[in-house]
């Protein structure tokens, strides 16, 4: 099975950007299921239930989101209604929506997918690793399910690798996102995980981590408060990556960057 993960969506650039590449991508590379971090899809600032319709007609599967989830409130009884949007499984009860999920791909096939949000310079969270071991006992690789995502929205790096490693022969794949910056660390774990630190953003790199330059630079230097936060508008990078998995056992047999468009380098994975 293939499937392609595409990191944060930040802005109408990161929008335009998946827009654009994503029917390519899905064909190009004869990917069986496609998710999409969409939290800063909104001008920078969570998901609004508009958005999350274009990019399942453009060939999304489901979006994954993250901290600034509810930015946009408008999104909150969307996750009544919508099954294939999901939030951190480690929010405290009674958050609207659900961590994990499992949806039918391709060829009878079964994919779980479970999100959780580290905790490390991070706003306080129920613990992410009892909430990934939840998620892991419902969801069996390999016999009720043939493929696991795990997403892990943190902050540091050595958090990440922690719940990877947590993870590993149990789930098929386990990614970071949030930071916005995709990290050379792709590789399977011993135990048959692929794993990835961050998987960067859809958006424009001439920027502050997708925001436009010149405040964040202000606040760096004078420490004071400012104007809002806006999302860079030039060529997004469309930043993932696409994990193939042995379908008997559901481990990860390779995995590959994605990078296409914008000012990164380009990568391009190679073709079924």
């Amino acid at each position: 099975m293939r499937l392609l993960y595409l990191g944060d969506i930040v802005g109408r650039s990161g929008r335009d950007g998946v827009l654009k590449h994503l029917p390519d991508l899905i064909a190009g590379l004869k990917t069986d299921f496609v998710v999409i971090n969409g939290e800063n899809a909104a001008g920078g600032f969570g998901i609004t239930p508009k958005i999350c319709d274009e990019l399942y007609a453009a060939g999304t599967d489901v979006i994954v989101t993250g901290n600034h989830v509810w930015d946009n409130r408008e999104i909150m009884p969307h996750f009544q209604r919508e099954p294939r949007l999901i939030r951190p499984a480690n929010f405290p009860p009674g958050a609207p929506g659900r961590g994990v999920a499992v949806f039918d791909a391709p060829g009878g096939k079964r994919v779980a997918v479970i999100q959780v949000m580290g905790r490390v310079f991070m706003d306080a969270m129920d613990c992410p690793f009892q909430a990934l071991e939840k998620g892991l006992q419902s969801s069996t690789l390999g016999r009720s399910v043939q493929f696991v995502l795990v997403d892990v929205h943190a902050e540091a790096t050595s958090e990440k690798a922690a719940l990877g490693h947590f993870a590993d022969g149990r789930a098929t794949m386990v990614v970071g996102t949030h930071t916005h910056v995709p990290t050379a660390d792709h590789q399977i774990l011993p135990g048959g995980t692929a794993y990835m630190s961050d998987v960067g953003m859809c958006g424009d790199y001439d920027s502050v981590i997708g925001m436009g330059k010149e405040e964040p630079i202000r606040r760096f230097r004078n420490k004071t408060p400012g104007a809002r936060f806006e999302p860079a508008l030039g060529e997004a990078t469309v930043c993932g990556v696409l994990v193939e998995s042995d379908d008997r056992t559901g481990l990860a047999t390779s995995i590959q960057p994605v990078r296409v468009g914008g000012r990164l380098s380009q990568i391009m994975p190679t073709a079924a």
